[in-house]
């Protein structure tokens, strides 16, 4: 459904002084991959200067304004204060906490929150389906308990799964009000990560994941998070693998597989059920030996063939193209549709035409859209995402 929408006027520097949102700035220093030493270097402020200014304790003059946005690459709009604003307490969901650094988790879950700021944009003209997700909190400390396959049981009885194998799995979750988005490629080394930030349930997929079983696999994965882990701090092992056994469950439940996997490494076998059920030959291996159906020492045999036959990277078979998100993407075409353009959209998210297009692309976005400036490091694993003003070419 479509909504009325209002023209919008440019922002004047003067104003965004006054009511200079301090979150903004540290989102957008966030996006860019700078510390705030770093910033406060660039614009010939103190650190403490800048912390006072994400902090709202101090409000940066006009003059300063203008420098944040040639620093950091934004419109003076981008920092006012916006009608979706990531809950301060809201933790991202990923997968291991000691192969990433705390600036790429940072920017990573700063990418998050900007594709809020586009989906609330586009819900200003379009309507979107309620979030719909039932909540069961499972103890992060309880390795035994069969409650994550419980949560999974459950989302399948609320979303109205019946037997039988899950169909398109990106596209169920976006109708019951899920947010899916492709990352960055300069994001990439970041995996799959969720988060409810106050705005809508989040899932980012890796771009450089071009495996469809694997995809099926992180999604249901992330969603099991958003069902059981909703405060939970994340990273642990057990965390991991009571999502992993959500998403087992999920796509592979335990009372229709139990009869048919077979106890032996059966790959004629394995290899229907994967294109069934939409799963790698690895998952099931593993769903074999978790519900008792083959032992260990099969198992690890089975796991030792797929290594020996280069399977564990690239399983044999045609690959499906990856599920894709289809939320936003509709939305921009039938805003498209109706002359809102994506620059129009872009602006009124607050965002460069680049991030807008890749928040709200099918596909993942393989072009570099966000070039890196000469003067900012990416020692950290970083990569800006905002292409600085004044590096542009013929400023």
């Amino acid at each position: 459904m479509v909504m009325n929408s209002s023209r919008r006027t440019d922002v004047q520097v003067g104003d965004v002084s006054r009511l200079f949102d301090g979150r903004r700035l540290t989102l957008a220093r966030q996006l860019i991959g700078l510390r705030k030493n770093a910033l406060a270097a660039k614009i010939d402020k103190s650190p403490t200067a800048v912390a006072a200014y994400e902090n709202n304790t101090k409000r940066p003059a006009p003059a300063t304004v203008a420098q944040l946005c040639l620093t950091l690459g934004v419109d003076p709009g981008f920092f006012l204060p916006g009608p979706h604003q990531a809950a301060s307490d809201s933790v991202p969901h990923f997968r291991s906490l000691r192969s990433t650094t705390q600036l790429a988790r940072d920017q990573a879950f700063a990418y998050g929150v900007i594709s809020g700021d586009v989906g609330a944009a586009l819900e200003r003209h379009v309507e979107f389906p309620e979030p719909n997700l039932p909540r069961l909190s499972v103890d992060v400390e309880d390795e035994s308990s069969t409650l994550p396959e419980e949560a999974a049981r459950l989302l399948r009885k609320h979303w109205g799964i019946g037997s039988g194998p899950v169909g398109h799995l990106v596209r169920l979750a976006e109708n019951h009000g899920v947010v899916v988005v492709f990352s960055p490629a300069q994001t990439a080394a970041v995996d799959a990560y969720s988060f409810d930030d106050g705005y809508r349930p989040t899932v980012v997929l890796n771009p450089a994941k071009e495996d469809y079983y694997r995809q099926r696999f992180d999604v249901a994965h992330e969603i099991g998070h958003l069902v059981m882990h909703v405060d939970a701090e994340p990273g642990s092992k057990v965390v991991e693998n009571q999502a992993h056994r959500f998403a087992a469950e999920l796509l592979l439940p335990e009372d229709e597989l139990g009869d048919l996997l077979p106890s032996k490494a059966d790959w004629r076998v394995l290899a229907r059920l994967k294109e069934t059920y939409g799963v790698s030959l690895q998952a099931l291996l593993y769903r074999s030996r978790a519900l008792g159906v083959m032992s260990d020492v099969t198992y690890r045999n089975a796991v030792a063939y797929l290594s020996s036959k280069g399977w564990r990277r690239r399983e044999p078979g045609e690959m499906p193209a990856v599920e894709q998100p289809s939320l936003y993407p509709k939305a921009v075409e039938i805003l498209s549709s109706v002359g809102m353009d994506e620059l129009s959209l872009a602006k009124e998210s607050r965002v460069t035409p680049g991030l807008f297009r890749t928040v709200t692309a099918r596909a993942p976005v393989r072009e570099e859209l966000f070039l890196a400036t000469q003067e900012i490091e990416s020692t950290d694993g970083v990569i800006p995402l905002f292409r600085s003003k004044d590096n542009e070419p013929g400023t």
